[in-house]
Order: structure tokens, then sequence, then C-alpha cells
């Protein structure tokens, strides 16, 4: 008979030391096997887990129900705990991997506790959810209370209080802005028209039917000339006006300090440039217009944003505004619209005021001294009339230009103010 005790011993055999020699005689439990990990999967080592005491029940998928003795792992309710699952010889099963980090700009509809992500990314796509206090689809991020920008699905009425806001906070640096950038050149042009416009009327020819005088085109050419060329003489005053006007509207909704020097200092930096913009734009409305009045009135709507694209982002106008045009249409072509309206509101009563003009002074009112000068400061008044107009046209395009860059991703009025440099 061997001393030794039988193979397969019940007896509990006492865990050795840290830092102990091992005992030869003492059973080795060998570890779990793991299945290597197929292609596409990710390789998971077994980890031993506690043993439950003698005595626990276990529940089915390898836990120790709480309350149960023996119950081992995280503290539980009523002092017990959830013992942790035993490690799969097999490892993972087939197809199972762990869960990928998250890619930076990923949506997840349904965020892990305490998980850390970007969400949501600038410029991504609305959440399909409300952000708390905003309404459906609101960018986090935006201030539905900034004094320029309309938050999306704010609607008309947004963009109408963006707009009243603007002037209430500026009229005083944009009245005289417009004035001396658009109101002066207006009026020139129209003292101009007075005094080139042909006033020829056609005469009987010899066979009795209606010609027209000699030299009447000649007339033409040169009143249509002599406007045109005070039209490009005037477009780099004007393009001052229109950008230091965005320059008052924006550092104004940002709460930074404006003055009417500082803001015409702004647009002289910018003018060339807006108007080297400004005759491509006129360019290709025209060409539209000589094809038909429609083309022409569409590619009016479709550049409508380029001074703004321009002022703030001074990279590729006409194309950011064709696309912004039709990315948003209705919205776009509503907001231009009113614009539009207004502008054409300025010019009947223009055109009133121009054939009040013709009923009083005559067809050739610079004829004679006192009609020259009623005809004058008729033409003037006018002018001066039509400025409410271009207030409205330049508020009403840069609140629209910041409504669509809301929509593309979170910004606000002092972003704006910074991009205009």
């Amino acid at each position: 008979m061997s001393d030794l005790p039988p193979s397969g011993s019940a007896e509990p055999v006492p865990p050795a030391s840290p830092g102990a020699p091992a005992d030869p005689t003492r059973p080795v439990t060998p570890a779990p096997a793991v299945r290597p990990a197929a292609p596409g999967e990710t390789a998971v080592p077994a980890q031993p887990g506690p043993s439950a005491a003698p005595g626990a029940q276990a529940s089915p998928g390898g836990f120790t129900a709480p309350g149960q003795p023996g119950a081992t792992g995280q503290p539980g309710a009523g002092g017990q705990s959830w013992g942790p699952f035993p490690a799969d010889p097999a490892g993972p099963p087939q197809g199972w991997s762990w869960p990928a980090a998250p890619l930076p700009g990923a949506a997840y509809p349904h965020p892990m506790p305490g998980a850390a992500y970007p969400y949501p990314m600038p410029g991504g796509a609305h959440p399909g959810y409300p952000m708390p206090g905003q309404p459906y689809g609101w960018h986090p991020g935006l201030d539905p209370q900034d004094p320029l920008v309309t938050p999306p699905y704010a609607g008309i009425g947004g963009w109408f209080s963006r707009c009243g806001g603007a002037l209430r906070r500026g009229w005083r640096q944009l009245l005289p802005i417009m004035l001396l950038t658009q109101t002066v050149p207006a009026a020139v042009i129209a003292v101009i028209s007075l005094a080139l416009a042909p006033t020829e009327q056609p005469v009987a020819g010899a066979d009795g039917t209606p010609a027209l005088p000699s030299g009447y085109f000649e007339h033409v050419f040169a009143f249509y000339g002599a406007v045109l060329l005070a039209a490009l003489i005037f477009g780099p005053l004007q393009s001052t006006g229109w950008a230091a006007g965005t320059w008052v509207v924006a550092r104004q909704a940002a709460g930074e300090p404006v003055g009417v020097g500082a803001a015409l200092r702004y647009g002289l930096r910018r003018a060339l440039g807006l108007w080297g913009w400004t005759i491509v734009a006129s360019l290709l409305i025209g060409v539209g217009t000589c094809f038909c009045l429609l083309p022409g009135l569409y590619a009016a709507f479709a550049f409508a944003l380029f001074g703004p694209i321009y002022l703030f982002e001074r990279q590729e106008p006409i194309g950011r505004a064709w696309r912004m045009f039709h990315q948003r249409f209705g919205m776009v072509l509503g907001r231009v619209a009113l614009v539009i309206c207004v502008l054409i509101a300025a010019a009947v009563l223009d055109g009133v005021l121009g054939l009040i003009n013709q009923l009083v002074f005559g067809l050739d009112p610079m004829a004679a001294p006192g009609t020259a000068a009623g005809a004058v400061a008729l033409a003037v008044a006018g002018a001066v009339l039509a400025t409410p107009g271009y207030l409205a046209q330049l508020v009403g395009l840069v609140a629209t230009y910041a409504e669509q860059r809301a929509h593309e991703g979170p910004v606000n009025a002092a972003r704006l103010a910074a991009e205009l440099g």
C-alpha cells in the first residue's frame, strides 16, 4: 500500500501563499481552453470567476441569484449581489465581437449611461428628438434668442423678428451709410436721366407715315451709355455701403461697439471684391433676361445671397448662393421674394414721382431753369424715399443668410461677426 492519497481526493488543499515555492504534490487546475478567434471576430481572453460557495444555487446563465447563500460579485440589494458570468471555455459565439468605440460624429439614438462621444457634431444632421426646452429639430448649440440667427423651424415670424431687431438696433448707423452710399448715387443717376433722356417725338415722313427724328438713336445710346457709366463709377461706393451695413448688423447683434466711420473703413476694404462679384452676378442676370424675363428673374433669386456669402465666407459666392438657394428652395425663395416686394414698392413710388414730374414740368424739364430746378428736386426726393427699400434689402438678405447658416450647423451672431474680419 502507498502512503500517497488516492487520485482525485476530495480533501481541501490550502491555497499557496504569494511567493511560496510550488508544491509538486498539489494538484493544478488547468486553465480553460480558449477557442481561436474566427475571421472578423475579436478574441476575448477567458477570465476565471470566483466560485460560488458550497450550497449556492446556480441560476440559468451561470450567475448566482441574489438572496441565495454564497452569492458573490458586485454588491446588490439586501446585501446580496449578482455573481459574475463564468468564462466560456469555447470563447465568444460565432460572429460575436466587442462593440467598437464610437466614431467621431456618429449619431447614437440611445446613448449608453456614462458613455462619452461627440454628439452632435457641428454641421451634422438635426437630432431626431427634442432637446430639453427647445422645439423638435432644434440644433443643440443654437441660441433660440440669438438676435441675428433665426434657428431652424422658427418660421417666418422668427425671421421678421430678427429683421426688425436689426433695424431697431442699427438705424442710427445704417441710415447715414445708406444715404451716402446708395441714395446719393441714385439721385445723381436720376438727374443724369432727366438731362439726357430722349425727348424727340415721332414726326410725319414724306408719305405721311410716322418716322423717328434724325439723331434719335444717337441720343438713346448716349442716354444709356451715361447711365451705365455712372453705375460703374458709383459701383465701388455702393459696394462700400453694403459691406459697411453688413458689418454694423453683425457686430451690433454680437453686442460689439460700432460706428459709422469704422463701418465705412471696413466697407472700403471689401468694396472692390464685392463690386467685382456684383458685376458677375449682374451679367448673369442680364443674360438670363435677354433670353426671357423668367430666366432673368430666376437668376436674380438664385444669386440674391452672393453679397453676404462673399463678405462672411469670401469664396465662391456665386456657386454657393446657387446651391444654398436650391438646397432650401422654398425658404430662400420666400425670404428673397419679401425683400424684392419691398424693392418693387420703392420702384413703384419712384415711378409715380417720375410721372408727376412729367405732368408738372413737361417732357423736357431741363429746357428752362425754373422747371429744371423743380424736376431735379422731385427726382432727389424720389431717391430719398427709396432709402427704406435699401435698408430692407440689406437687413433682409443678411438675416436670410444667417438663417441658412443655422440650417447647416450651430452658429451665432458672435461667430458671424468674427467671420467678417
